[in-house]
């Protein structure tokens, strides 16, 4: 069993690939939820940070899953989880191409106003590297569609 951890800034494609991974039959969980996720204060600051709930995440990843588990996300703390799961696989794309997506998309109104492209190019800038460095492996989405995402994501899930 493989639980793959796809992450990646908005635009990336991390929705519409969990989404395709479900449709497949595989657990697949978007944990942009408040199943999933939570407000808290951050350390320091005292600004507002959607976080996953650790408790339901450790659950989660505890539990067998067969043949695979993909989950999605990108939130602050997800670092205290990567050494659960065998692959962490960030999904990126030139800055153009996510802000492109972002306007274009329906089923998600973050992202739409002026502040929030300003968060998205900053994010882009300072929390991808991050990603970077924690990501086993990096998929380029402006070079795929959302089937041959998962056709790879599947592949690495079962390549353990």
């Amino acid at each position: 069993m493989g639980r793959v951890l796809i992450t990646g800034m908005s635009g990336t494609g991390k929705s519409s690939v969990i989404e395709e991974l479900a449709r497949r039959g595989f657990p697949a969980i978007d944990t942009d939820s408040d199943e999933w996720c939570e407000w808290v204060a951050e350390p320091g600051t005292g600004e507002p940070d959607w976080v996953w709930r650790e408790d339901r995440m450790g659950d989660l990843l505890t539990r067998s899953h067969e043949p695979a588990l993909f989950v999605s996300g990108c939130k602050s703390n997800q670092g205290k989880f990567y050494d659960r799961f065998e692959h962490v696989v960030l999904l990126s794309a030139p800055l153009e191409v996510m802000l492109a997506r972002i306007a274009r998309r329906t089923n998600n109104p973050y992202g739409k106003s002026e502040d929030e492209w300003r968060q998205i190019v900053h994010n882009v800038r300072f929390v991808e590297p991050l990603l970077r460095r924690g990501a086993t492996l990096e998929l380029d989405t402006s070079a795929l569609t959302v089937p041959e995402v998962a056709d790879r994501l599947v592949t690495l899930a079962q390549s353990r």
